[in-house]
């Protein structure tokens, strides 16, 4: 591969699904969809005893760097301590897959992530003028 063919690759890579959002609403909910797309991709990957998708590695940890730092705990105290859990369960899950370690759970940490997500989409941008 040339220089030119990988700088081409990686504007493809990271050009794909960007979207402009301004609503923290909404920020929340593309995040979500994106690591929980990206967690189904390196479960299908484990599954299929092939190598991780790096792409896939690289936004699962960026998204849930971005969910936790949303995480405002003195206001919201008990939830977003158990948001955090299990945030801090799924980035663990994808640092042994990072490692190339055996065992990682993706599955069950993208079968999480859907269970807020479905949440997330229910309470909708509720309060907001």
């Amino acid at each position: 591969m040339t220089f030119a063919d990988a700088r081409a690759r990686y504007r493809r890579t990271e050009t794909v699904d960007f979207q402009v959002v301004d609503d923290p609403h909404q920020i929340i909910l593309v995040t979500l969809r994106e690591l929980l797309r990206s967690l189904r991709a390196l479960a299908a990957a484990s599954e299929a005893g092939g190598s991780y998708p790096d792409q896939h590695l690289n936004r699962s940890l960026t998204a849930i760097y971005i969910l936790q730092s949303s995480l405002d705990f003195e206001k919201g105290g008990e939830i977003a301590d158990n948001l955090f859990s299990v945030y801090e369960f799924c980035r663990a899950q994808v640092a042994a897959a990072f490692r190339r370690e055996a065992g990682a759970k993706l599955g069950e940490a993208a079968g999480h992530i859907g269970t807020i997500l479905d949440a997330w989409e229910q309470i909708g941008p509720q309060g907001r003028p």
